[in-house]
Formats: C-alpha cells, sequence, structure tokens
C-alpha cells in the first residue's frame, strides 16, 4: 500500500487538534463528578455550562435549550420517542422520510409497535422531499414530522425550512436529524424553524460518545432515560463531561470555521466528481445536483460488485464507505438508495465519497487514479461487462 486516502468523514471524523487540547484537562487533573457540590465537581459543571453555551452559539439558539445526549442515535430516539409520547393524548400519527438514518426509521418502526401510525414519505429520484406530499399527508391526528436536514449517505439537502413552515401551520413538532449537516450548511435553527434538532460530536471532529439535542422552548418533550437530575432532569446519567467540553469546543470552531472548510470541501468534490465522469464509464451520480452538502460525492458503479469494489480501494489505501455505518455494519440494505429508484444494474454498487477539512487536491488525483484502475479491473472479470449489449 504506497499511501492512504481517508474519504470517509461522514461515518467519522478525526479529532481536531484544538478540540483534543481543550478536553486534555479533563482527562487528567478535572475529572470531579459534575453533579458534586465540591470545588472538584464544580469545576467539570463550570466546563459543561461553557460547552452548553459553545453549542448554543453554534446553532443559534439559548443555551438552555440544548440538552446532551451520549450519541446522535440517542438524540433521535429521543426526540421521535419523546415527542410522540409527550402528545399521545393528541394523536398517534408521525410522518418520516423514507432516506432518514437509522435511528429515526428504527424509533417509527418501535412506535409502530406501541400503537403509533406512521407514514413514509417518498423522495424524489434527486433524493428531496415534496413539502407539498407532507401538507397532503399531514391529518388531525399527526404529531410529529420527522425529516433529516442532509441525507448523511447522498448528501441532499432537504427542503427543511419549507418543511417546518408546513408544520407550524398545522401544529405539529417538526424534528430535523442535522448530523450530517452540522459544519456543512447552516444549522441556525431559527432560519430552519425547527423545534427540535440533533448533532453528533464525532461528526465535527469532536470525540465520539457524545450529541445533542435542540429543544424549542416550549416543545413537550418527554424524558427517554430516568434516574438522576442530570440535564435538568430531562436526560439522566453522569455528563460526558470530556466529550461535552469537545463537542462544545468543536461548535465554537466551526461557528466561524464552516463556511471556508465547506467551500474547500466543496471544490474538492467537484474535482472528484468530474475526474470519475471522465475517466470511467457507466457512473451514476447519485443526490441532488446543487441541493447537496459540500462535502459528499455518492456513486453508484455499473457491473460492479460493491463490496467488491469497497474492498479494492481500501486495499489501494482509498477509505470510503457505501452509504450509513450504522446500517452497512449490520448487513442491512440502504434505505436511501432503494427510496431513489436507482437502476438495478446499478443499485449494488453505491460508493460514497466524504470529505473533511483536511483533505487535499493530490489525495483526489490519486483517489481519481485508484478509482479508474480498479473498476477496470473488477470489470475485467465481470460476465456481465464481458456480455453487456447481447
Amino acid at each position: 500500500m504506497s499511501r492512504v486516502v481517508y474519504l470517509d468523514n461522514n461515518s467519522t471524523t478525526s479529532i481536531d487538534p484544538r478540540v483534543a487540547a481543550a478536553i486534555e484537562p479533563y482527562i487528567h487533573a478535572r475529572f470531579g463528578n459534575p453533579s458534586n457540590i465540591h470545588s472538584f465537581g464544580r469545576e467539570c459543571a463550570e466546563g459543561v455550562e461553557a460547552a452548553r453555551e459553545q453549542v448554543a452559539g453554534f446553532l443559534n439558539c439559548s443555551p438552555e435549550e440544548v440538552f446532551f445526549t451520549g450519541s446522535g442515535t440517542e438524540a433521535d430516539n429521543w426526540a421521535v420517542k419523546g415527542a410522540a409520547f409527550a402528545r399521545v393524548e393528541q394523536g398517534r400519527h408521525v410522518v418520516c422520510s423514507a432516506i432518514e438514518h437509522s435511528a429515526v426509521l428504527a424509533s417509527c418502526r418501535y412506535l409502530e409497535s406501541r400503537g403509533f401510525r406512521v407514514t413514509m414519505l417518498g423522495v424524489d429520484r434527486t433524493g428531496r422531499v415534496d413539502p407539498d406530499e407532507l401538507r397532503r399527508t399531514i391529518g388531525p391526528d399527526t404529531t410529529l414530522v420527522s425529516v433529516m436536514l442532509v441525507n448523511n449517505e447522498i448528501g441532499t439537502i432537504e427542503p427543511v425550512a419549507e418543511i417546518a413552515r408546513v408544520c407550524r401551520a398545522a401544529g405539529v413538532t417538526c424534528h430535523t436529524d442535522a448530523v450530517a449537516a452540522a459544519g456543512k450548511v447552516s444549522v441556525d435553527v431559527d432560519g430552519l424553524g425547527v423545534d427540535l434538532l440533533t448533532i453528533s460530536g464525532h461528526k465535527l471532529r469532536a470525540p465520539k460518545g457524545v450529541g445533542a439535542l435542540y429543544v424549542r422552548r416550549g416543545t413537550p418533550l418527554e424524558p427517554l432515560i430516568h434516574g438522576g437530575h442530570q440535564e435538568r432532569g430531562m436526560r439522566a446519567g453522569t455528563e460526558n463531561t470530556i466529550g461535552v467540553v469537545g463537542l462544545g469546543c468543536a461548535c465554537q470552531l466551526l461557528s466561524r470555521e464552516w463556511p471556508d472548510n465547506a467551500e474547500h470541501e466543496r471544490r474538492l468534490r467537484d474535482q472528484l466528481q468530474q475526474g470519475i465522469l471522465e475517466r470511467v464509464p457507466e457512473v451514476l451520480v447519485n443526490g441532488h445536483p446543487t441541493e447537496r452538502a459540500p462535502n459528499v460525492l455518492h456513486v453508484s458503479v455499473g457491473y460492479v460488485e460493491g463490496e467488491a469494489l469497497l474492498m479494492n480501494l481500501d486495499l489501494e489505501g482509498v477509505a470510503v464507505a457505501s452509504g450509513s455505518a450504522c446500517s452497512s455494519a449490520g448487513g442491512e440494505g440502504s434505505a436511501t438508495v432503494a427510496a431513489l429508484g436507482i437502476p438495478e444494474l446499478f443499485r449494488s454498487s453505491p460508493v460514497r465519497f466524504s470529505f473533511g477539512p483536511e483533505n487535499t487536491d493530490d489525495e483526489v488525483a490519486y483517489v481519481i487514479g485508484v478509482f479508474e484502475r480498479v473498476v477496470r479491473r473488477l470489470r475485467d472479470i465481470s460476465p456481465i461487462w464481458k456480455n453487456r449489449g447481447h
């Protein structure tokens, strides 16, 4: 292996060195429990509350509207289940898109097992939800709509601000999973108009094991985890101080840096897309052509088996994914790919390249060459490729 290129930042990111420096004191010297009133506890509680203010600044909300969780998955579960159960007396109808992250889809299936009715909105070929379809779907018993801001696999940006307006007019709680959006597009909760919004630390160059849920003041929400008084009685469990401080620092950095990062990643993404399309035939680009996260290129390669493609790229030092790590690791097919209506020939070979601010032009040039070589090699041994057109 001559070199390694990491293009799987939508699965997880490296920790920013400045974030690592911020959390280092909480690994050794500041080890107290934030719930204790002695000095060791107080200094950790101060770190947690400073991080809450940093996250609030990133989201453009009040610190009192930010609640820390153990992950983005937990935050999604809390938003979907907590909002549905909080309004169960008003109705049992929940709406989500067919291409949500597995944390939202599984939470909706759980609600179905508890007597709720769930409607999944389809998407067009680019992965976009139609707000007019949502408007027609909402009924008097609808209490929650959950549509992600950016699809984590294909990068399509959903019209969440318009979706939130539809929900507000109908008196329906609106949640958006912004895990794949934060740091790539604006996550200003006032601009979006949502009631609930999810982010995750390890997608933002902060540690794994921490997330946050924005809860607009006055939004009905049942706690998901019971026990102690932490997070103002809404989420029990001793705070992951190291993770929380890291998430706060990462959000503070992104508040200033995300537009420049996004432009850098967009430029590299476009170079890679152009190079692949020019040099490799029978490749489809998935996602919206313009309303797409700047760091994501998702392609389907005809006449190639997907797992073999990813493994051969890995052998050449190129780390990419077929889609969401939360579904691919379990061997499940992609709900997003299935919903797009991709032709059968291309459905089994999705590849997602996802950039970070540390990626370079030289890496893109290397990946284009590797991708062309690997696809050619796999097609050379494919009877389907040899017999195409017959």
